[in-house]
């Protein structure tokens, strides 16, 4: 150093030359780890052969989503997808000059210094998207200086081997935003209900604040933090540019409907999509729920639909004809003083929808009027007819643990013309399947209630007595004895010893306590007379009609040898039921019911495919054409004339065949019919078996969930019927026209000219017989 230079120069001089140095040391050293450390990063394969951990899909066969099963919901788009205010809203939360930085904004980590510094403490961050790529493929979330640096590098390596829109694809595809969604065409499914290319300017906001912190700014757990941070990305987007002031007014004040139960899909189909993912993980074990498979299943939306709201109808129809039961549960009031005050809402937050039941907490209550408290924090007061249902449960003589008063939990539904009324949970279950009698293929399925209350799957996994409705199987297995629609039996009471019941004396009755005397096979089955069909069974022997009915599909060893099965005194499940009455719909083939049409992989490639054989192959002919003609015959007179007149009445079709089913004591109520180009079977019942009431036949209970059905699955179908085959002889015309197999013409059961042409009496349509 010059001694020309004065002291104070030197003061000057030294510390700047030092600091001169420091740098320079921390400059080479910088060089060196980044020699070092470069080389050694992670490949960028995983960037550039991006496989994202896609959940698999169950799809409707008309491509609607119905169910998604893995611990990331996902749905990956490219950036082409993206609308653009979704990008503008991302940027302007995120990363406002991400396609003007190298990885790295300068000017952000200056602005983010300054703020933090004239803020006191660290309170906020300069990550870039491209850091944010970095750190969610490669890094964990520990905060040191040597994950900042690899972040860093690898941000620069990534900046370099991929393109701006690369980047931010992955980005918008892979982030995390809560409630298990990944990526922001998930996020905008779950939160919203909708598909990306849909969202508003408001919804774009909201779903674009969630990366900084998914749990603070979530809309369902934090809605009034979702708020806040929606407001701020608003005005970042308005001061950027992106919207403008008339837009950004707009958003603030768009009320935003937030999903809150994360099944809710297109239709209800959850029973069916339980069913797929089973059948895909048993033939898929591998990776199926992160590999992005989807599986298409036979089930059409609009039919879906139709069995569930007919079903759910019915059942509240048979709940409301039995009473009000009273509070679900009540919830502690006392130290609540406000109306609207938000522990009320926590705690029904932990209250399940069922469905179109909603609960509610009464907030005061009278035989006048009772004032509750929904989610979301509306308040309803009902009167009048909204609390007819349950004026028992607001006397002061109602039991104190299921009175109506403040505090107790109820539910609230949508009567027809949306006004809210008192409802409840139904403690009966019910079910409903339809299959396409042509190739088994299953239009719809319903396993129960709510699928969220009890998984149970009463269609496959119910063991129920069929009662009546077993019977069209005992008359087919007569046809082929040489009985025909004509034959006359006796329907006078019998005795049947123990020899003959295995285990006692049994003295059966019909369910009206009435007997007619001689009446022809059709009449009998119309009017279920339970003392033709034992009649019959008798003569055709117990062994041979258990053995026939194992041509429908039924177990043998859940059907008894006994006279007891002519009333339908075995188990069925209702899948078994319908693949038997599909056997009359389709001119005596059996076909296999399946519910999976194809499972694709997530390159859509057809990794495997249903093959059920259709009807029409002799190879799986179950009956002669003949008896499923007959048969089909004499179903047609009960919607028309007999137990479930009140189908074709109501449908207005005379293309309708079917039969009711009742068992001992109102146990179960069934009804299984078609039309040519449908099969469906309802039944209900209480889980725990018990007495459903009084005249709870299947007339009345079952039967209209199945009419609700085949209002839609009917609709712009013509009225159509089997054409005879070749082999039938009939005589007579109209009502009393008969059939019987030409080579029986003759024989012991075979009706004279007289019989044929006898008219019987017409029930009436509104007084249909007892099943």
């Amino acid at each position: 150093m010059p001694s020309s230079l004065s002291p104070t120069l030197r003061v000057l001089l030294y510390p700047l030359i030092l600091a001169v140095g420091f740098i320079a040391i921390g400059i080479a050293i910088a060089m060196i780890m980044l020699v070092l450390t470069y080389p050694n990063l992670p490949s960028l394969e995983v960037l550039t052969d991006y496989r994202p951990k896609i959940p698999l899909r169950i799809y409707t066969a008309d491509g609607y989503l119905i169910g998604e099963f893995g611990e990331e919901r996902r749905a990956v788009v490219t950036i082409r997808e993206v609308p653009d205010v979704m990008k503008h809203a991302i940027l302007s939360a995120e990363d406002d000059r991400f396609y003007q930085h190298g990885g790295i904004d300068y000017l952000g980590v200056l602005r983010a210094a300054g703020s933090n510094f004239l803020g006191g403490g660290k309170r906020q961050g300069a990550s870039t998207i491209t850091q944010q790529v970095a750190r969610n493929f490669f890094l964990t979330a520990e905060k040191t200086y040597t994950r900042k640096l690899y972040e860093v590098l690898l941000s620069f390596k990534i900046e370099s081997n991929l393109s701006k829109d690369q980047i931010f694809e992955l980005y918008i595809n892979q982030i995390f935003l809560g409630q298990r969604a990944y990526g922001f065409a998930a996020a905008a499914q779950i939160y919203f209900g909708k598909p990306l290319k849909d969202i508003s300017i408001a919804e774009a906001a909201m779903l674009a604040g969630l990366p900084k912190a998914p749990s603070a700014y979530n809309p369902i757990v934090n809605p009034k933090r979702a708020k806040l941070r929606q407001q701020y990305v608003l005005r970042r987007m308005h001061e950027l540019g992106h919207i403008t002031a008339s837009e950004h007014e707009a958003a603030l004040k768009e009320p935003l409907v937030v999903k809150r139960e994360l099944g809710d899909y297109a239709v209800h189909a959850e029973f069916v999509a339980e069913m797929a993912r089973q059948i895909t993980a048993e033939r898929f074990p591998e990776d199926i729920y992160s590999r992005g498979m989807k599986v298409y299943t036979t089930i059409i939306k609009a039919e879906q639909e139709a069995a569930y709201t007919s079903l759910r109808k019915g059942v509240m129809a048979y709940d409301r004809r039995h009473g009000y039961r009273g509070a679900e549960s009540y919830l502690d009031m006392k130290d609540i003083k406000l109306d609207q005050d938000e522990a009320i809402d926590e705690a029904l937050q932990d209250i399940a929808d069922a469905g179109d039941l909603f609960p509610a907490l009464v907030l005061s209550a009278d035989t006048k009027q009772v004032k509750v408290y929904r989610k979301g924090g509306e308040i309803v007061t009902l009167t009048g007819d909204a609390i007819k249902f349950a004026t028992k449960m607001l006397d002061d003589k109602a039991p104190p643990t299921k009175r109506l008063k403040r505090g107790a939990v109820i539910r609230l539904q949508k009567d027809e013309k949306a006004a809210w009324q008192i409802s409840q949970l139904p403690e009966v279950e019910s079910a409903f399947v339809a299959v396409d009698p042509k190739d088994g293929a299953i239009r719809a399925l319903v396993g129960g209630f709510d699928f969220n209350r009890n998984k149970f799957n009463h269609v496959t996994q119910a063991w129920r007595q069929p009662g009546s409705s077993f019977k069209p199987f005992i008359y087919s297995a007569s046809l082929e004895k040489g009985y025909n629609p004509g034959s006359v039996i006796a329907d006078e009471p019998i005795v049947i010893p123990a020899s003959q019941t295995g285990s006692q004396a049994w003295e059966p009755h019909n369910y009206d306590g009435k007997y007619e005397g001689p009446m022809k096979m059709r009449t009998a089955l119309a009017k279920s007379k339970n003392m033709v069909s034992i009649r019959l069974l008798q003569s055709i022997g117990t062994q041979y009609a258990q053995d026939y009915a194992g041509r429908f599909g039924f177990d043998p060893a859940k059907h008894p040898p006994y006279l007891t099965m002519a009333l339908g005194a075995g188990s069925v499940t209702p899948w078994q039921m319908v693949t038997g009455y599909a056997v009359f719909a389709n001119g005596g083939f059996k076909v296999n019911p399946y519910v999976v049409r194809e499972i694709r992989d997530e390159k859509n490639t057809v990794l495997a495919q249903s093959a059920e054989i259709p009807a029409g192959d002799e190879s799986i002919r179950a009956i002669d054409p003949r008896n499923a003609f007959m048969m089909d015959s004499m179903l047609r007179d009960v919607t028309i004339y007999g137990t479930a007149a009140r189908a074709s009445a109501t449908l207005k079709r005379q293309d309708l065949a079917g039969k009711t089913g009742t068992t001992n004591e109102y146990v179960d109520a069934w009804f299984c019919g078609y039309q040519m180009t449908a099969a469906g079977c309802a039944w209900i019942g209480f889980d725990t078996p018990k007495k459903l009431g009084d005249k709870e036949t299947g007339g009345t209970a079952a039967l209209p969930i199945w009419i609700g059905y085949m209002a839609r699955a009917l609709k712009d179908v013509p009225i159509q019927t089997p054409q005879m085959p070749e082999g039938l002889a009939s005589y007579g015309e109209g009502r009393n026209r008969n059939y019987v197999y030409s080579e029986n013409v003759g024989g012991e059961h075979a009706p004279g000219d007289s019989d044929a042409n006898t008219p019987e009496p017409k029930p009436e349509l509104d007084k249909p017989p007892s099943d």
